[in-house]
């Protein structure tokens, strides 16, 4: 028997967690792994716009025939407006492809195969640290994976003079991944500045940068969370991004992400996309069209848009007002140790400083789930288990 002689795998680090919690009979239980935003009331909401979009679509819809292989070519326009804004020279000159991909997981995993085809010798340099998915993904499609500097532990904040010096040692031709915004999992993000630098780090040593853009809109803006990525966006330019529609559309189960390529020129752009698509075809062929005709129709139609930038408005408040509620709970209930950093950061995730032991101590006698390097989902802290949470923490400290 073949398979009865192979070893069980370990459990994923963060969907393992998600497993465990839903078995875990205490109900008092707080589960803050699994990056799912979260209301107020612990659950996790369907747009009105993409209610809406949904209802429109639908009752135009007259096939469900396969799609090309890089998709709808509306869906890519309209994702290319969201990174480069419309008219922008890259949307102008055509350098820019853009592909349907199942979630931004499976943009990250084509750009990997298109790598290690095209460019054997290429190393992905991911930041330190990142999603712990990132080096899985690479090193599955053959990758040789590296590392720079990011984030200062103890200091709370931005490594950035690690960081860039480690840049500016990076071998031309290889790719290095950054975080477009919301970084996952520190919350910490380059300003503007930074972004100039890391940019020009970018020209001078030839690597190619590769975006991976999971959180538009929950750090400053729609439109604001992409400075840094159309920093690299100069002429001549080369590079990758990596979108997903997980948060920002609440569209999780829908896997509606993209891979977008940016070349030279429009024959640099028409070459690399040809290999992008033999690697989608050898893989999943062609992508599903359900989510992607929710984005697009939310996107094209003003009313819609115009609801659907409310409602990450109000995401993005929510989790900064949770941000600040965390902290001053966690003062009001004692704690002598100094949580103000978390206000300073962005998105869904924050790097608590819980260490390892802490963390298994809150699993274990509070039923408070978190990622063993102390990376919380501040999604999916409520007014509801705030309370519970700080106290459990206290205890822990």
């Amino acid at each position: 028997m073949f398979f009865s002689s192979l070893e069980m795998a370990p459990p994923d680090a963060i969907l393992g967690l998600t497993e465990a919690f839903k078995k875990d009979t205490n109900p008092k239980k707080v589960n803050l792994g699994v990056g799912i935003y979260k209301t107020d009331d612990n659950t996790t909401p369907i747009l009105t716009s993409v209610r809406r979009a949904r209802e429109k679509f639908i009752n135009k819809e007259t096939t469900k025939a396969y799609l090309p292989i890089d998709g709808a070519p509306e869906y890519a326009v309209e994702v290319q407006k969201l990174l480069f804004s419309p008219g922008h020279e890259i949307v102008a000159n055509q350098r820019a492809a853009t592909a349907h991909t199942p979630g931004g997981t499976g943009a990250l995993r084509v750009v990997g195969d298109f790598v290690h085809r095209m460019f054997p010798r290429a190393s992905i340099w991911l930041s330190s640290p990142t999603w712990e998915n990132h080096p899985n993904i690479f090193k599955a499609a053959g990758l040789t994976v590296k590392s720079y500097p990011y984030y200062d532990a103890a200091n709370k904040c931005l490594d950035f003079a690690n960081m860039i010096s480690a840049l500016n040692q990076v071998p031309q031709g290889d790719v290095v991944l950054f975080h477009a915004c919301c970084h996952n999992p520190s919350g910490m993000d380059p300003n503007e500045e930074q972004w100039r630098q890391i940019a020009r780090a970018a020209q001078a040593r030839k690597f190619i940068p590769f975006l991976d853009f999971a959180y538009q809109g929950f750090a400053d803006g729609i439109d604001q969370d992409a400075a840094g990525l159309r920093q690299f966006c100069q002429p001549g330019c080369e590079l990758f991004v990596s979108s997903s529609f997980s948060k920002n559309f609440g569209l999780y189960n829908e896997r509606v992400g993209a891979v977008t390529v940016v070349g030279a020129d429009r024959q640099a752009r028409e070459k690399a996309f040809s290999q992008i698509k033999i690697c989608i075809r050898t893989n999943y062929s062609n992508p599903p069209a359900h989510g992607a005709a929710i984005v697009t129709t939310v996107l094209q139609d003003n009313e819609l848009r115009s609801l659907w930038e409310q409602e990450v408005a109000e995401m993005r408040g929510r989790i900064n007002g949770m941000r600040k509620l965390f902290a001053d709970t966690l003062k009001a209930k004692g704690v002598a140790q100094d949580f103000s950093f978390i206000t300073n950061q962005r998105g869904m995730f924050s790097f608590s400083g819980l260490n390892k032991d802490q963390v298994q101590k809150l699993k274990e006698k509070y039923a408070i789930y978190i990622v063993g390097s102390g990376r919380i989902n501040v999604a999916g802290i409520t007014a509801q288990n705030i309370g519970y949470l700080c106290e459990s923490i206290a205890d822990v400290l």
